[in-house]
């Protein structure tokens, strides 16, 4: 990453990961520069929910609207890491990455040091919308069809997904510290490595593995052994290390982590994380179009699992738009019921509830009734007698669903069902923001990159190297799939998760499920019977009347469901009590299938 240099590049480029969202450890910068050799330190912080949080902080102080934890991250490491030859790498800056590189400049000062700061933008579209919608880009929503002025939308972010190459020509020129505003998460890792090895904008299949490795170390200690399935065989779950990507010229990667750090670098744990978040085969990025059909995975040794063979297709001719905008306001309150008659108590709340209320239930724009059944038979203690009714209220006006609603749900205490109690004293609204993906073409956000005063501007791939069509699915000869095992037939009712592994989360307003065989052995059962339908029969709540996407990644043993409308407008705007799907892939394991005998652990058959 030294400009002028002729020596080849040295290999491998080992890119650290210190944050995975707003609100990661602190203390991880430190570990990673501490612990052991790095190159780069990246730290993600800008999860979707994360722009409405920084637009919020925008709204009360305009110079705001990046994270200031990665402050005060950097100020514990950014003597050693200039002493060091570490680059600093982040996508904090948010919605304002000028401002963010200029309190680091400030920072360095007060600590005595001198580093060379660059930033990236262009990503920010708020200030030309009406120049989009003058030429006819309607920012159509990508799940629904709808555009803003359909809904009567007024966004309050509108954020172009940019790729590595800004951070690239950063680097190139000598930057110590570079801060983006939103970059894909991949780009945190495609631009360290594309300007250390030089690669090209069309070095598709570099391109590519560095998007996989920087997909699989996006997200800090969920790649070692975090949030892991099979959390029981993670050494150290406490406190696991953070993740380190090795990094070779021709993209194939070797994702660890440092010695004597807590935590799992394994083929399950890097296969989980590849599922985590995506939508399919083929994986879009501003850079390229990775398949994740091509990805082998291979257990190098003690915390290190090599990725290699990934192909990369030519960029797309559009990039992802990220839009917010404020939807209302809202107020949830929950009743306890306990005991016996757990739906007539309910109904009694809900009728007694919505009499008090002039109007009714129709006096507010959006009303979300959930009876969340928790309760057993001959409970054994109080707990277990225990059910839910969960009630939320929406509406533009914030004095209709806040103390207006939550007093008459305590005014009920003394004069309903018996037994009743509620699980929080009444309570003001809050307002609630929805996200709004769209698609802009490619060549569309100005994407510049600011090192010492100088305004470079990125250009985007061009035109004669994209494909006219979306380019097809190809084999991935991964030569990976076994042969059919010889089953006897005999099967027993046991829990999907004995013989799968699965992660799930949230895709805006969708969400997904990856899953994956235990053991290749189960891949050919896993194939056959986990079915669009199948997975409706077993989560039917969760997928009535939505569409269920399924794609296969048999290089992995895995497949991946994406059920589309499950969030309803994104998490900031869900109703459900897992708003970001988190909790979705270990419901899917709990649940009983007649699963061959030969393909369970010894212990459960």
């Amino acid at each position: 990453m030294t400009a002028g240099s002729d020596a080849p590049p040295r290999e491998p480029l080992r890119v650290a990961n210190c944050s995975g969202f707003y609100g990661d450890r602190l203390s991880a910068a430190r570990e990673m520069v501490d612990g052991g050799p790095i190159d780069v330190l990246t730290g993600d912080w800008l999860a979707e929910l994360t722009m409405l949080i920084l637009a919020k902080d925008r709204l009360k102080d305009p110079d705001r609207g990046f994270a200031g934890t990665f402050l005060t991250q950097l100020e514990e490491v950014l003597g050693t890491c200039l002493d060091r030859g570490i680059r600093v790498v982040t996508n904090a800056g948010g919605l304002n990455p000028a401002g963010c590189a200029g309190a680091v400049e400030q920072l360095a000062a007060r600590l005595g040091l001198a580093p060379k700061v660059a930033y990236v933008e262009g990503d920010d579209l708020m200030g030309r919308l009406g120049e989009l919608r003058a030429a006819g880009i309607d920012l159509a929503n990508l799940d629904t069809g709808e555009t803003l002025d359909e809904v009567g939308a007024e966004p309050i972010t509108a954020n172009a997904y940019l790729g590595g190459f800004g951070i690239a020509e950063a680097l190139t020129r000598g930057a110590d510290v570079v801060v983006t505003g939103r970059v894909t998460d991949a780009a945190l890792v495609v631009g360290p490595a594309a300007a250390h090895f030089g690669w090209s904008r069309t070095d598709w299949d570099p391109l590519a593995g560095a998007v996989v490795a920087g997909h699989v170390i996006e997200c800090g200690a969920q790649c070692t052994g975090g949030n892991y399935a099979f959390f029981q065989e993670v050494p150290g779950i406490e406190r696991c290390g953070f993740p380190i990507a090795e990094v070779h010229r021709d993209g194939s990667s070797v994702i660890t982590k440092h010695p004597g750090t807590g935590g799992l670098v394994s083929v399950g744990t890097v296969t989980a994380q590849l599922l985590y978040e995506i939508q399919g085969v083929l994986y879009d990025n501003p850079d390229v179009v990775t398949r994740f059909d091509t990805i082998r995975l291979e257990q190098e040794g003690p915390d290190r699992v090599r990725i290699s063979g990934v192909r990369g297709l030519p960029a797309p001719a559009h990039t992802k738009v990220a839009i917010n905008y404020l939807g209302g306001h809202r107020n949830t309150m929950t009743f306890v019921l306990t005991g016996l008659d757990i739906e007539e108590k309910a109904a009694v709340a809900e009728r007694t509830l919505w009499s008090l209320i002039p109007g009714g239930k129709a006096s507010f724009d959006a009303v979300d009734v959930r009876l969340v059944r928790t309760d057993r038979p001959d409970p054994r203690t109080n707990e277990d007698a225990l059910a839910q009714l969960r009630i939320t209220v929406i509406d533009r006006d914030p004095a209709k669903v806040g103390r207006a609603f939550s007093n008459k749900v305590i005014e009920m205490v003394l004069a309903s069902y018996p037994g009743l109690f509620t699980t929080s004293p009444p309570s003001e609204a809050t307002s609630f923001g929805v996200y709004w993906p769209a698609l802009v073409p490619a060549d569309l956000p100005r994407h510049e990159v600011v090192v010492e005063g100088e305004r470079i501007r990125i250009d985007p791939v061009r035109p004669d190297h994209r494909p006219a069509s979306p380019p097809p699915v190809l084999d991935g000869d991964s030569g990976l799939a076994p042969p059919p095992l010889t089953l006897s037939g005999e099967t027993v009712r046991a829990p999907l998760g004995l013989v799968a592994g699965a992660r799930s989360g949230d895709k805006g307003g969708n969400a997904n499920i990856g899953v994956w065989a235990r053991h290749p052995d189960a891949w050919p059962w896993l194939t056959r019977t986990l079915t669009v339908d199948a997975l409706r029969e077993l989560m039917p709540a969760e997928t009535d009347g939505l569409e269920v996407e399924r794609a296969e990644l048999p290089n992995l043993y895995a497949l991946n469901f994406v059920i589309r409308g499950l969030l309803g407008r994104g998490v900031a705007a869900s109703t459900r009590t897992d708003p970001q799907a988190k909790g979705l892939g270990e419901y899917l394991r709990a649940k009983l299938l007649d699963i061959p005998i030969e393909l369970l652990p010894s212990e459960a058959r």
